[in-house]
């Protein structure tokens, strides 16, 4: 494992303790020795990760699209910025920077990246380890979800087993 993708919030959200959090996930991937593979933000979760991992010495590389790049939230910190034109670029960049992902809280932009990786993985576009970074219970009504739609019969059971959950940064480390 060299790089891992982190799909979570550019938001801060209500919750204290999301911020300090994200920071230590950032921490503990490069501590382990992982390059932090990220949206390329400075702002909400995002940007506690990547400066996490720049406080242990890590690497961050992140993705960034022209859209929000002109927002003036890259992160100028960062080991490498990459542009890219859109947001499909984006998740496709990231994805080939990457050997494993994992999905911390986030709104809409985190859900369709971290649902897009899965259905890449379930139709073999690539063989990465996927983790829910389950904090306080976040992610419980998604996976509630997936199991209806396993018990309805429109997502397998082996396809929902691929997926590591767990509330532990250390613990997902381990398993990745």
């Amino acid at each position: 494992m060299k790089s891992i993708c982190i799909y979570c919030g550019s938001r801060t959200g209500n919750y204290p303790d999301l911020m300090p959090m994200a920071y230590q996930v950032g921490e503990q991937i490069a501590k382990a020795g992982h390059t932090v593979v990220y949206g390329g933000a400075n702002v909400g979760l995002m940007g506690q990760v990547a400066d996490g991992a720049l406080s242990q010495g890590g690497r961050v590389l992140g993705v960034i699209p022209q859209l929000i790049f002109d927002f003036e939230v890259a992160h100028e910190g960062i080991t490498e910025l990459h542009h890219v034109d859109n947001m499909h670029q984006r998740k496709l960049k990231m994805m080939e920077l990457s050997d494993a992902f994992i999905a911390l809280p986030g709104g809409f932009g985190t859900m369709d990246e971290l649902n897009e990786i899965i259905t890449w993985r379930q139709i073999k576009l690539h063989d990465k380890p996927i983790a829910i970074l389950n904090h306080n219970g976040y992610y419980d009504h998604y996976l509630e979800f997936l199991k209806v739609s396993v018990k309805a019969g429109l997502i397998s059971q082996a396809h929902l087993d691929m997926l590591i959950v767990s509330d532990s940064i250390e613990t997902i480390l381990a398993q990745l």
